[in-house]
């Protein structure tokens, strides 16, 4: 995070108003006071609009001097998404040009200019990152600085300065192709972040995995070659703790669907199949930025989904280190499998609480498109919780049931349990009662099934497709459940 943040408690004017690139946000209070209200009001006649307008679509404005301007209205009634949201738009048109510096101007009421602020240099620094590319001309510049009119905050946005660089993470690793993302270079990168943010580093090779017992994982690590597929644990201790997290991600960094191989349409985009140990890694590096009083535990599953002699196939049955015989009913299963027995291993040092992440299911996308990302928990409480700091964050969560009953579609006549069923159906609740059966010690647990990670034209504050969703949601998750 290299972008410098310059407040300035003075409201802006034309005359300090600095650069060529500018953001008015104002609020629904806001008197007609500001910067270019005679060129705004212009635009607003021409397009026979009203500024209250300005609440469902930003307008930009380039003067006769050279200058973008962009102005924007949040209403006190739009919660965070929206908020969000209209200011990626407001600022996309300035983002274009690739500015060095660009000029956010907050008016209104203190409290509403404090919510405006917070939100536009989250949208702001989201979006002004360097993100993996590997054209020839990559004509984008990186963003120096960010001057802040109207608001003078002590903590100089200090978290949404941490979120931002943990959300960066988790869109950089997803963005890898994957022959730049192995399991073995997945491995050397996160060995790397744990040394340099003094993180705990552990790692359960194939070779360990297998005298464990952990079954369920090895049949999908051992179609690739090299088995270079791996359980990851990281500790990030912080010297007084209040409560101990486990935060667990799936990390396949390529799925071909093994021997019942994806067609190409579905195949395509694949490498992305690991965001869920990515958005764990962008959670572990906020929470170590902000201090936060908990102790985290993080175990990413790494490993690849090929087809090989050794690939595990269908009606194969393995046995899982929580020791539940699985019948296989279906290779392109193979998240839920290796989520199995690293459930298994995090829920053995007994955390107060287990939140996983994973892109994992097609259902859950076709129940939700990709605007949401859904949360299944052993706990009502926790779904209620996770609602609530989706909102808070502005990145949307909705809960779904956990009855019991689903686990009857999973009965099998030669296994404790089957893998998943054929039959199509609530495959993400039939994923999530199939991944309970391997939590031990009664841990209360949180699965989120991310199918808003990639949304074409971006999603709430990110412009990209790769959004880096369940970041921010994780840490807001994770401060109201350190209050409960």
């Amino acid at each position: 995070m290299t972008i410098k943040i310059v407040q300035k408690r003075g409201l802006a004017s034309v005359k300090n108003l600095k650069g060529s690139h500018h953001l008015f946000v104002l609020s629904d209070a806001t008197s007609k006071d500001f910067p270019f209200i005679k060129e705004l009001d212009r635009k607003l006649k021409r397009t026979d609009k009203k500024i209250v307008s300005l609440a469902k679509a930003p307008i930009t404005i380039e003067t006769q001097d050279g200058r973008l301007l962009s102005f924007v209205v949040l209403d006190k009634k739009n919660n965070t998404f929206q908020r969000h949201t209209l200011i990626r738009k407001a600022l996309q048109p300035l983002l274009l040009e690739n500015p060095e510096v660009i000029s956010i101007a907050v008016f209104g009421g203190e409290d509403v200019k404090e919510i405006n602020a917070r939100a536009a240099i989250y949208v702001a620094l989201i979006n002004s990152q360097t993100l993996p590319s590997r054209k020839k001309e990559n004509l984008k510049k990186n963003m120096k600085s960010i001057e802040v009119f109207g608001i003078e905050l002590k903590d100089n946005f200090k978290e949404e300065i941490a979120i931002t660089t943990g959300n960066t993470l988790t869109r950089e690793l997803t963005m890898l192709p994957p022959n730049e993302l192995t399991p073995s270079i997945y491995r050397t990168k996160i060995k790397s972040l744990a040394k340099s943010n003094g993180w705990k580093h552990e790692e359960f090779d194939m070779q360990k995995l297998k005298k464990m017992g952990a079954g369920s994982f090895v049949a999908v690590g051992q179609g690739s070659e090299p088995q270079d597929a791996a359980i990851v644990h990281l500790t990030y201790k912080p010297k007084q703790k209040k409560k101990t997290v486990a935060v667990i991600g799936k990390g396949i960094c390529f799925d071909t669907g093994g021997h019942n191989l994806k067609p190409a349409r579905y195949m395509l985009g694949m490498h992305e199949d690991m965001n869920g140990s990515a958005v764990s890694l962008g959670i572990l590096l906020t929470a170590t930025l902000l201090k936060l009083p908990v102790q985290i535990d993080c175990w990413l599953a790494i490993a690849q989904n090929h087809i090989g002699p050794k690939a595990y196939k269908q009606n194969d049955v393995v046995k899982s280190l929580h020791g539940t015989t699985i019948e296989i009913m279906h290779t392109d299963a193979e998240g839920r499998m290796v989520l199995a027995d690293t459930l298994t291993l995090a829920s053995r040092l007994k955390p107060d609480m287990m939140m996983d992440f994973a892109t994992l299911t097609g259902s859950m996308a076709t129940a939700l498109g990709d605007r949401y990302s859904g949360v299944i928990s052993n706990q009502p409480e926790l779904a209620c919780l996770a609602a609530g700091a989706g909102s808070e964050a502005g990145e949307r969560i909705t809960a779904f049931p956990f009855d019991e009953d689903y686990e009857e579609d999973l009965e099998s006549g030669i296994a404790d349990i089957k893998q998943c069923t054929l039959e199509g159906g609530a495959d993400h609740i039939h994923a999530a009662r199939f991944l309970n059966r391997f939590i031990e010690n009664n841990i209360p647990w949180l699965h989120t099934d991310l199918s808003s990670s990639n949304r074409k034209g971006g999603l709430g504050a990110a412009l990209s497709e790769v959004n880096g969703f369940g970041v921010n949601f994780g840490i807001q998750f994770l401060k109201s459940f350190l209050k409960k």
